[in-house]
């Protein structure tokens, strides 16, 4: 090997960096797997852990919940993109007289495309990089390991409790976000732009289509799932103090914004790529 990294350093070199990058991936994967598969433990043996954790991720702690914590910022952040649709929608759709169809724009690109993505960019950039933090503070401090001397297993008790609280609270925060999004659209159009009540609610209730938004709750879990599991990764193997810490906590939410716009692909082609068809409701 040493006469190899003599004659051929940069091909070593290579190898070497890919063979890390393969080991990662491993390591991230037998993670993950570990943290699913004691989710059922979590819930059994760490209940209150759980119950304090969704109630942290929701309305926050300290200073934060003042503001509401993840609930107001995914709230306004959908609100504010629901009215941007609505300007868009109802500007470019006038050029070409048809901004009656603002109401389907909105029913169609607020549920298939901009709520789920934007709620999964509010969960990384809240709960995400705060569940990196706490658990990348937590191992330069070096108390996970003092969970371990006590016969505490870290992965169910730190890191699947806060997957299954990313679970459960996501329910109720995308909720909230899919209502500002559909609120947000109908008044820019309806008081802002002037448009008949009646016309833009015909055609938002004409193409807003249950199974729609079933799959767009779908795609909501499975972010909240990808965001909390890339967090506690990175958080949970930080190292290096607090600049460690903050490195991890840069790289889990670069990761974590791939995987939010990756998700939202393979579950478009998923469920729209086979027709992409226009479908009524009813």
């Amino acid at each position: 090997m040493a006469v190899m990294s003599w004659r051929f350093p940069r091909a070593v070199r290579r190898m070497t960096r890919a063979s890390s990058t393969v080991d990662r991936v491993g390591e991230q994967a037998l993670f993950f797997g570990r943290a699913l598969a004691t989710i059922p433990r979590a819930l059994m043996h760490y209940p209150k852990e759980t119950l304090r954790l969704v109630a942290e991720i929701s309305m926050g702690t300290g200073a934060l919940a003042v503001i509401g914590g993840t609930v107001v910022i995914v709230g306004f952040l959908t609100l504010f993109t629901g009215g941007i649709i609505a300007v868009q929608g109802f500007s470019s759709l006038g050029n070409i007289g048809v901004e009656a169809l603002t109401g389907f724009f909105a029913a169609f690109i607020n549920v298939r495309i901009a709520a789920p993505t934007i709620a999964g960019i509010g969960l990384a950039a809240t709960i995400g990089a705060g569940s990196t933090a706490q658990l990348g503070a937590m191992r330069v401090s070096e108390e996970i390991d003092a969970l371990e001397t006590m016969a505490i297993p870290s992965i169910p008790y730190l890191v699947s409790t806060r997957v299954l609280a990313g679970m459960i609270a996501i329910i109720p925060l995308y909720s909230l976000a899919v209502i500002a999004s559909f609120v947000a659209s109908r008044f820019a159009t309806v008081v802002l732009y002037g448009q008949s009540a009646g016309v833009y609610d015909h055609y938002f209730t004409t193409f807003l289509i249950p199974t729609d938004i079933l799959w767009s709750f779908v795609q909501a879990i499975v972010m909240a799932i990808a965001v909390m599991l890339i967090h506690t990764y990175y958080g949970f193997t930080a190292g290096g103090g607090p600049v460690g810490v903050g490195v991890a906590v840069g790289n889990a939410v670069r990761a974590s914004l791939v995987a939010v716009v990756t998700v939202t692909l393979l579950i478009s082609l998923a469920v729209y790529g086979a027709t992409g068809n226009f479908n009524l409701s009813g």
